[in-house]
């Protein structure tokens, strides 16, 4: 399945303007100490620069992107939009269909415009930078653990100028604080509440 994508939803284009407006999402790869590929799908809250999700494995399938957002959509709530480039696990009818459902939008970037998802891309090139070309991955496991100490500190202890030179996560708190009781509530949804059972994987036989 293809998605030729569109300038139009580059993130310079189709701003985040209030807290879970744009979540965006991408891939970054890396070799363990015995040469073997890791992969890091990173989930960020454009508005509020939080990282919301480093999810490491060997192997990422759409079925395991899906599960993570189930996750966080519990959490956190639903989105409004979703910004990602057109790989594979992104474009799967699995993802389009369960999202929406959920009515979250999807800004596909033109392919080979990493630049159009330039809030996703910088955060990727700060976790290579101070992560993983600072450090030696043992194992999937070793990498989960680092993985969370640096997005723990990224999000609790990182002021950024674009935030008022607050971290993300005070920035977030304070974003909350300010919403309508509605906008805060688990699984809000823009228009109508889902189904509870519309967060969980879907049947993907």
């Amino acid at each position: 399945m293809r998605s030729s994508g569109n300038k139009k939803n580059a993130c310079h284009v189709a701003s985040a303007s209030f807290i879970n407006d744009v979540w965006a999402w991408d891939f970054v790869h890396s070799p363990t100490v015995e040469g073997r590929t890791i992969r890091f799908l990173n989930i960020v809250d454009e508005y509020t620069r939080v990282c919301l999700s480093i999810k490491v494995g060997r192997s990422i399938t759409s079925e395991d992107a899906i599960d993570t957002l189930a996750g966080l959509f519990s959490m956190h709530g639903v989105p409004k939009r979703i910004r990602c480039d057109n790989g594979p696990e992104f474009i799967s009818a699995a993802i389009k269909n369960w999202l929406g459902t959920l009515g979250v939008d999807v800004l596909y970037i033109e392919p080979g415009s990493p630049w159009q998802n330039g809030l996703c891309e910088s955060f990727n090139g700060k976790l290579r930078d101070e992560y993983l070309n600072q450090a030696d991955l043992l194992g999937e496991a070793d990498a989960r653990l680092k993985a969370k100490a640096w997005r723990d500190d990224f999000n609790a202890y990182r002021p950024h100028s674009s935030l008022g030179y607050l971290t993300p996560s005070e920035f977030a708190r304070r974003c909350a604080d300010s919403a309508p009781f509605a906008a805060r509530t688990p699984l809000h949804q823009h228009t109508e509440q889902p189904e509870p059972s519309l967060v969980s994987q879907p049947n993907l036989s």
